[in-house]
């Protein structure tokens, strides 16, 4: 009985929870209210009696994700306000696909049918004297370690398919060359001043600076007309 009212009560926070993340006009509010559905839904996995799930739920979604959204919505500082005006614009569009979603999700749920067996292997016990992380783990690093372990190279894909994609070249950035580095000598890097002599700059190898442009000399035509001029008007 309280198993089943505590089910019902953080079942109904869940979705409460769930729809205020799409519908908060605040995006530091929605992030907000995805960390109490994560919170929700680690009592509910652990009230099925997946006690590591639960607190793999809050570790890592709470811990780590849903944080990291928090600090960069707040420190990106987006301009919600103009992220809305198109929104009229392609309501229309945006409508159209959620239909399309919602007949797909109707034509599934019509059409299902559980397995005869389906509720046996839901309540089958955990063996016996192996505990239910043990057990998940010997099925996910032994029975589908394949598996598991193509799931992770996609994710290490991703991962550096953002990161490429998301690299910019900075000109100002200083960047190491490393042929260069390895043919350095003693005798052209290292400088050996004698004792009580303090290192000269000459004697640090540095990359030569630009060279500048000087302004060009403007010269002036005409000056030593005026000026005979003015001597021949002074004689007469």
């Amino acid at each position: 009985m309280i198993a089943a009212l505590a089910f019902y009560l953080f079942a109904s926070i869940l979705i409460a929870s769930a729809v205020m993340v799409v519908t908060s006009r605040n995006p530091v509010h929605s992030v907000l209210y995805l960390i109490l559905a994560f919170f929700n839904a680690a009592a509910l996995f652990l009230i099925a009696g997946a006690e590591f799930l639960a607190m793999i739920l809050v570790i890592v979604y709470v811990g780590a994700v849903a944080v990291l959204f928090l600090f960069v919505v707040m420190m990106l500082d987006v301009d919600f306000v103009q992220l809305r005006e198109g929104f009229q614009r392609y309501a229309p569009i945006g409508a159209i696909i959620g239909g399309i979603l919602f007949l797909e999700l109707l034509f599934v749920l019509g059409t299902w049918q559980f397995a005869a067996d389906a509720a046996e292997l839901r309540l089958s016990p955990t063996p016996a004297g192996v505990s239910n992380t043990k057990a998940l783990g010997r099925i996910i690093y032994t029975d589908y370690i394949f598996l598991f372990q193509a799931a992770g190279l996609i994710l290490l894909v991703a991962m550096i398919g953002a990161i490429v994609l998301t690299l910019r070249d900075k000109h100002h950035s200083k960047r190491q060359n490393i042929a260069v580095q390895v043919a350095r000598t003693s005798e052209l890097t290292m400088a050996q001043p004698a004792l009580g002599e303090g290192i000269r700059r000459e004697d640090i190898l540095r990359p030569l600076p630009p060279p500048s442009k000087a302004p060009k000399p403007v010269a002036h035509h005409g000056h030593g007309h005026d000026d005979d001029h003015g001597h021949g008007g002074g004689h007469h």
